[in-house]
């Protein structure tokens, strides 16, 4: 009863017509923020945070405002993933490897809808554990240590062993790569410069939005031209903006699985959307194993995992920034930066003292996320216009948001030769058939099993033994064991 008291508060709170307009504002510039590749909630939750605080608006409001941003680009991060295979930010990368393929064979209506509809639910499922867990998932999450982080990383890279392709001796050598690249720059343990080539640019590491847009926009561009110069580049069917009922029913239990992975997995400070939607779509692509396995494919079990997984993580994180005062993500690090501006401290006595605050943020995600899906589901049709431009035209506009997004970052001129140096390294990659996807999550998650594995050796003086040193690890542990040996007593019993 107290749940539904201090949640008839939130609502109260986020339905006054200044907050209703305000969640509906930011959702609706989160979405256009999360559609242009390479800018991201972060980034987006960045820009307002100024705005909202100088104009005045009451804490709740500004909270319910950025919040409203951070999953707006959550839900628009699949609109360039979907239509032209260049993620929004980390998040939406293990969307393009279904999303992108069923555009090209003309259902990309069909693929955006779809999308939509799974990211709804996923929110909307995190949201409903928020409010029923929230003090027992809170417990967890300042359990785990630097011993369990190493071991999530360990699983989540077991995990992208056999989720992309045929072949996973390709997929290790694409995380190896992401995992070189997440080495260059200054060693933060010892000062020492690791594979820099002594150029000033790469001292503080490559630039992760510098990455996913070479690697995947200007190969993209290139894959573009080089079916212009051989005179077979087509047109792309628009294809029906439409989700039937049999696709909602075919992956029901996909979207619930992946909404429990990808909550958990958020609730872990520091983990984020990026692990979880990896996690979902390798879990997933164990269970179709055998039943018409198509997952890179176009397969739309293989588009709805990690869609549910991501907005379940960014629903998630919230949770720990808020009974915790622990970031989840980094754009939660901001929101966390938004509330201290307003002299509110986090913690678990903020749900009791100050109700309208947490209740109020909980009860506009549950409106933001409903207009999230009323504002997007009709403008589908307008997004797949996108793919009716020809591509005598689209390929120059790709080269000038990519060029234009990666200047204004830092204004380096370097940053754009790298990007394409990077983009010519990715078009060498996909036509020896490598897929992208590792090497960008080898990327990301490459810094944070570092930083963990050497916290935890620190620790323990070198001892390793440190990895094993609670219940968690060693579930943590089986699981990875569990993942790797699955597929094979699997085919085993097949036969």
């Amino acid at each position: 009863m107290d749940i539904l008291h201090y949640l008839s508060i939130g609502f109260s709170v986020a339905l006054t017509p200044l907050n209703l307009g305000l969640v509906l504002a930011g959702c609706f510039i989160g979405t256009l923020i999360g559609s242009l590749p390479g800018i991201g909630p972060i980034n987006g939750v960045a820009i307002l945070l100024p705005l909202a605080y100088s104009v005045g608006l009451p804490p709740e409001s500004a909270l319910i405002l950025l919040a409203g941003v951070y999953y707006g680009a959550e839900y628009g991060g699949r609109i360039s993933s979907i239509l032209l295979n260049v993620p929004g930010d980390a998040g939406a990368i293990m969307t393009t490897l279904d999303g992108y393929p069923m555009a090209k064979r003309g259902e990309a209506g069909r693929a955006l809808a779809l999308s939509a509809v799974s990211s709804f639910f996923g929110s909307i499922g995190a949201l409903l554990l928020m409010v029923i867990f929230a003090p027992l998932l809170s417990k967890l999450a300042i359990q785990f240590g630097p011993s369990e982080y190493v071991w999530l990383m360990i699983f989540a890279f077991t995990c992208l062993a056999t989720m992309v392709g045929k072949r996973p001796i390709k997929t290790v050598v694409g995380v190896v790569i992401g995992l070189l690249f997440a080495t260059v720059g200054i060693d933060s343990g010892t000062g020492i410069l690791r594979f820099t080539m002594d150029i000033p640019n790469l001292f503080d590491g490559v630039d992760f939005l510098v990455v996913v847009i070479g690697m995947f926009a200007i190969s993209e561009v290139l894959v573009l031209l080089e079916s212009w110069a051989r005179n077979d580049l087509k047109l792309t069917p628009v294809g029906k903006s439409f989700v039937s009922f049999a696709d909602l029913m075919a992956v029901k239990w996909v979207v619930l699985r992946s909404t429990l992975s990808g909550f958990l997995i958020g609730v872990l400070p520091g983990t984020g959307a990026s692990i979880a939607s990896a996690v979902a779509y390798g879990t997933e692509k164990r269970f179709a194993e055998g039943h018409n396995d198509k997952f890179g494919e176009g397969d739309i079990r293989g588009l709805a995992a990690p869609e549910a997984a991501n907005n379940a993580a960014a629903a998630g994180s919230m949770l720990p920034m808020l009974t915790l005062g622990i970031p989840g993500s980094g754009t939660t690090a901001i929101l966390l930066g938004a509330l201290l501006m307003f002299n509110i401290t986090p913690g678990p006595l903020l749900f009791e003292q100050q109700p309208n605050i947490a209740w109020g943020l909980i009860a506009s995600m549950f409106v933001g996320n409903i207009a999230l899906l009323v504002l997007n589901l009709p403008l589908i049709g307008v997004f797949v216009r996108l793919l009716s431009i020809k591509q005598s035209y689209l390929v120059p506009i790709i080269v000038m948001l990519t060029f234009v997004g990666i200047y204004s970052i830092h204004g380096d001129s370097f940053d754009l030769f790298f990007m394409i140096v990077l983009g010519i390294f990715a078009f060498i990659l996909r036509k020896l058939g490598f897929s992208l996807a590792p090497v960008i999550l080898g990327l990301v998650l490459g810094e944070v099993l570092e930083e963990n594995l050497r916290r935890a050796l620190s620790i323990s003086g070198g001892d390793w033994s440190i990895l094993l040193n609670g219940t968690m690890t060693y579930i943590l542990a089986v699981a990875t064991v569990a993942a790797l040996i699955a597929p094979k007593i699997l085919k085993v019993l097949k036969k």
